[in-house]
């Protein structure tokens, strides 16, 4: 199934194409529980047809009344919806508040310049950031970083990262590795387990997995990294975890970590280095030992610290802001 962000922007292009003005709309916070997150967006019309979701229903009906009623002046503006915002009297189920960027959208060559941009780098062209002036129809492409936080909300300009759907490529099939793969599917990334041992992977299903018998480095060489990705190594095997890694780094994945002791890691340093002559710059975007330190132990324990870290990373959150 295709990014649910992706479609809302490809059915407001077509909109745009047919000479009718849409109503972009992107959550940029969340406060307490809410079931979609900062980058989720809903296109739609004055007449109420929409694409995507803001809240899973729980704003949607109230927003698009107000859209059909004027209530929304062209331009672009932050509104919030629960708790000291609008629609008092339709508190959110789950007790959530949202912040969204509401943003009009005419039918324009330069919309539909600006919405081709976005749609590639949906499709995995790249990360890109949107910059848009609040209170005016300004808005502009500015190249992306996974080290900057996804949404900024300054006083009078929003920042948005836009990139494909986060993957998950793991290199090599192992307790740890099956327990990140569920974790990350009810994240919602894609996950893509390389492995060449058919003794490992013979028996192995994961609804939402995508299994692969070829070394995670001959996947990575053929263009299975984008920026979106994070490449874990998680064997405790260096015949898998080392080649991945050499390929790795020449990516542009986001996050490449592995598995180990300070020791082994330490070693497993000082191999690539070796082996693959690379700087200090290119070694240290190794994660090694891999996760958070929160003194995991079994193997769902060490699952959890990995998927918090590259969270973290892809959150541009900075080690030392923990």
């Amino acid at each position: 199934m295709k990014q649910l962000e992706l479609q809302v922007i490809q059915q407001a292009r077509a909109w745009i194409a047919q000479g009718q003005p849409v109503w972009l709309c992107t959550v940029l916070a969340t406060f307490g529980s809410a079931p979609r997150g900062p980058g989720a967006m809903l296109a739609c019309l004055n007449s109420g047809e929409h694409r995507g979701s803001l809240s899973g229903g729980c704003v949607e009906d109230d927003f698009l009344e107000r859209v059909a009623d004027q209530f929304f002046k062209p331009g672009s503006q932050d509104v919030r919806y629960g708790e000291g915002g609008l629609a008092p009297n339709l508190a959110l189920p789950c007790g959530g508040v949202l912040d969204v960027l509401v943003e009009y959208l005419a039918p324009t060559n330069d919309t539909d310049v600006h919405l081709a941009a976005v749609e590639a780098a949906f499709a995995g062209a790249g990360l890109i950031t949107r910059q848009v002036l609040l209170g005016t129809e300004y808005r502009r492409i500015d190249p992306g970083s996974m080290d900057t936080p996804r949404v900024e909300v300054g006083t009078e300009q929003v920042a948005i990262r836009v990139g494909a759907v986060q993957r998950l490529l793991l290199a090599g099939l192992s307790p740890v590795a099956e327990f990140c793969a569920s974790f990350a599917i009810a994240l919602g990334y894609e996950v893509i387990l390389c492995d060449p041992r058919e003794d490992m992977i013979g028996g192995f299903t994961l609804p939402g997995v995508q299994v692969h018998k070829l070394l995670p480095a001959v996947y990575i060489a053929n263009g299975g990294c984008h920026a979106s990705t994070a490449v874990v190594a998680l064997t405790h095997d260096p015949r898998l975890d080392d080649l991945t890694l050499l390929e790795a780094v020449r990516t542009q994945a986001f996050y490449i970590g592995a598995m180990g002791s300070q020791r082994t890691s330490s070693k497993r340093i000082e191999r690539l280095a070796r082996i693959g002559g690379f700087d200090d710059g290119s070694l240290q975007r190794i994660h090694a030992p891999i996760g958070l330190r929160l003194g995991s132990k079994t193997p769902a324990e060490i699952a959890m610290a990995v998927m918090a870290d590259f969270l973290r990373v892809s959150n541009g959150i900075p080690r030392h802001a923990l």
